[in-house]
């Protein structure tokens, strides 16, 4: 059996191939003819993303920063843009026409509980400062700020926010470090607070990270709960002691002006005494002379009418005036001539 040959008859069915089905005919022709429709398919979905891809919206308080291969080549305003697709440009929108708060001490609520007041054990840690007279306060603040350059802003730090909340920490403690606690609470606040807005902008600037600060608020400065009561009676004794002062300043503001108004009468009355009396005595020294340099002149003639003029200012002043004769029965009245004439009188002078 080994040694018998080969048969030819075999030898051909083995390298003939076996001739083909009918259905995988119409396969391949099915796929021969939808060849060019499924190379057209991801030459459209390619197409899509390019399309999706090349262009982007900014909105009106926002602006966007343009990086191609990390490298920021363009900022852009609102409006629609076109960028290069497939993830060669990025884009990084920026809020830089809002208003933007970071808030300390409390946080408020959002969404549903949208303006409600929260403030947990993490927060009071924020607000609770040592004062420069070494009072313990709980300063609740709000910080307001802009973007001003959103490539500073999101290149010169890795985490700005961040770094605007600890600064801003960092400053607010060393001013109330630095006041009185008294002075915090009640009438400068206001100081406080500019003065923190003034320095947190210029660590800022220093810092160039892109930000500009508007307002620094002061929400609730207050002692810690475990004092209030005995922080509120030191304030009833303040505003006590405040309002005696304020009641002696106002009878001091009453009684000084009008004793002073009395004083400068009696100087202004003392004065005017004084210019009469001088004037007065001039006057009579001055008549005394020139009447002197008469009687050098005529002695007779003066002497008779200094006499006539003294008898002219003393007899009006003398009174009823009386003249008894010897032997007479009653006295004769003399210079009443304004009286009724009467006979008979009692007693004379």
């Amino acid at each position: 059996m080994n040694g018998a040959p080969p048969d030819p008859s075999s030898k051909n069915m083995a390298s003939r191939p076996y001739p083909p089905a009918e259905g995988d005919n119409s396969l391949q022709e099915q796929l021969q003819r939808l060849g060019p429709v499924l190379w057209l398919v991801p030459v459209l979905v390619i197409g899509l993303i390019v399309a999706l891809t090349c262009y982007y919206t900014v909105q009106p308080e926002e602006e966007a920063v343009v990086k191609r291969f990390g490298r920021v080549i363009a900022i852009n305003p609102p409006g629609l843009h076109f960028k290069l697709p497939l993830g060669i440009d990025r884009v990084q929108f920026v809020p830089t026409a809002r208003v933007l708060k970071e808030e300390f001490g409390f946080r408020s609520g959002g969404g549903a509980g949208r303006g409600q007041y929260q403030k947990s054990r993490a927060h009071r840690d924020e607000s609770l400062m040592l004062t420069g007279d070494l009072k313990v306060i709980d300063v609740e603040w709000v910080v307001q700020f802009q973007i001003a350059d959103p490539d500073k802003f999101l290149h010169r730090a890795r985490q700005p926010v961040q770094t605007l909340r600890d600064t801003s920490e960092a400053v607010m403690r060393r001013i109330v470090g630095n006041s009185l606690g008294s002075d915090v609470l009640t009438e400068k606040r206001v100081q406080v607070s500019n003065a923190a807005r003034v320095e947190l902008q210029q660590i800022l600037n220093e810092f160039d990270l892109g930000i500009q600060i508007n307002t620094i608020e002061l929400q609730d400065v207050t002692p810690p709960d475990l004092v209030k009561p005995a922080f509120n009676e030191v304030n009833q004794s303040e505003q006590e002691r405040e309002r005696l002062i304020n009641e002696a300043e106002k009878r001091r503001n009453q009684v000084i002006p009008r004793a002073e108004g009395e004083a400068r009468q009696i100087i202004a009355e003392a004065e005017a005494y004084r210019a009469e009396r001088v004037n007065r005595a001039r006057g009579e020294a001055e008549r005394f002379s020139s009447i002197l340099a008469e009687y050098r002149r005529a002695p007779d003639i003066t002497r008779h009418r200094l006499y006539l003029e003294m008898i002219d200012n003393v007899l009006p002043n003398a009174g009823p005036v009386y003249i008894l004769e010897e032997g007479g029965s009653s006295p004769l009245p003399l210079l009443n001539l304004g009286q009724p004439f009467s006979g008979a009188t009692q007693g004379g002078k």
